[in-house]
């Protein structure tokens, strides 16, 4: 199983994903700040996988404070969580992650600080192992609605690398897969860090699942022409009713979809579902550096200085959707 990080005799290594198909490289992570920049810099991306992150990400930065004051230490804890939170606002599973590891660590002030980072390790990787269920549940869930012979389109990435390990949408496909079910996909390149290029198609190779790479601007022709029979994505905040958030150019796919006729499936776990936020309007979204659309890997795209604007995720209404499964089923009702 693809996995996107490694706790083992107590050292966190992640796998740098700036660095794939070419390369897989880890790299250990020792305190909150390294973690924190490899978030920033999407070495780590994906919902589920970033608030897995944190919660290691608080453990590796509270150890340099074991030998402070009860007060202090949580002081230190408190500020630690802030900097993890503001790497990336709109995925609601990194503060899920956070939320639940200080409520542990206050749950437990009583105990010495030694005795609660161990604590909050355990519990971060708990945090982990219930990830993977969750994502075979997705799987399993997700499965039953895809037909026996089927060709996908899939934005982004949403396998392995992107959550504890197998996948929400991504997930779902290879389970079905494993189910022996007749599956081509379609991978959009997902612009502008071609995640679905670079990370989406090693893991189907991986997997040894059919697929085709395609650029986004590709998506209507093949929905007209290459029989498409669904769209299945993930998501990184859902609202309550149901409005979902996911890598830029979902909502296009979404239109796309409905317009001809072709079922649209988001798939995430249940702590994606922020029911805090009536509707997609209320979504924090995230704007990346303009470097990232007019430079790839350092190299000049477009003119330069040219006007950029680069949000890296949009919002897709509800009704475009036509279920949302999650590990416990789908949400919501309908």
């Amino acid at each position: 199983m693809i996995k996107p990080l490694f706790w083992e005799a107590d050292t966190l290594k992640i796998v740098d994903q700036t660095k794939l198909p070419e390369q897989y490289q880890l790299i250990e992570i020792n305190d909150h700040q390294e973690m924190a920049e490899a978030i920033k810099r999407l070495s780590i991306r994906g919902a589920p996988a970033i608030g897995i992150a944190a919660a290691f990400g608080l453990v590796v930065g509270l150890r340099q404070f074991r030998d402070l004051s009860k007060v202090e230490f949580f002081k230190k804890l408190d500020a630690i969580s802030d900097i993890l939170l503001n790497t990336r606002p709109t995925a609601v599973n990194l503060e899920w992650a956070l939320k639940r590891m200080k409520q542990i660590a206050r749950e437990n002030e009583n105990l010495n600080n030694k005795k609660i980072i161990k604590i909050l390790t355990k519990e971060a990787q708990k945090i982990h192992e219930e990830d993977i269920i969750s994502c075979q549940k997705i799987g399993k869930n997700g499965a039953e609605i895809i037909p026996q012979k089927a060709q996908i389109l899939t934005h982004c990435n949403t396998g392995g690398l992107a959550t504890g390990g197998l996948g929400t949408a991504l997930g779902v496909i290879i389970t079905a897969h494993k189910q022996n079910k007749d599956i081509k996909v379609f991978v959009d390149e997902t612009r502008p860090l071609l995640q679905g290029a670079r990370l989406t198609m090693w893991e189907l190779e991986h997997e040894n699942i059919p697929c085709t790479l395609n650029t986004d601007s590709m998506a209507g022709y093949l929905m007209a022409h290459e029989n498409i029979d669904l769209v299945i994505v993930g998501a990184d905040r859902i609202t309550k009713n149901g409005d979902a958030a996911n890598k830029i150019g979902t909502y296009s796919l979404a239109v796309l979809a409905d317009y001809h006729n072709i079922p649209f499936y988001v798939a995430a776990p249940s702590s994606t579902i922020d029911l805090n936020l009536k509707s997609g309007k209320e979504i924090p979204i995230e704007f990346r550096s303009g470097r990232e659309i007019s430079n790839f890997r350092n190299t000049q795209t477009a003119p330069k200085n040219c006007s950029t604007i680069s949000p890296a995720f949009d919002v897709t209404p509800n009704k475009l959707i036509s279920e949302i499964v999650t590990e416990s089923g789908f949400y919501p009702e309908k």
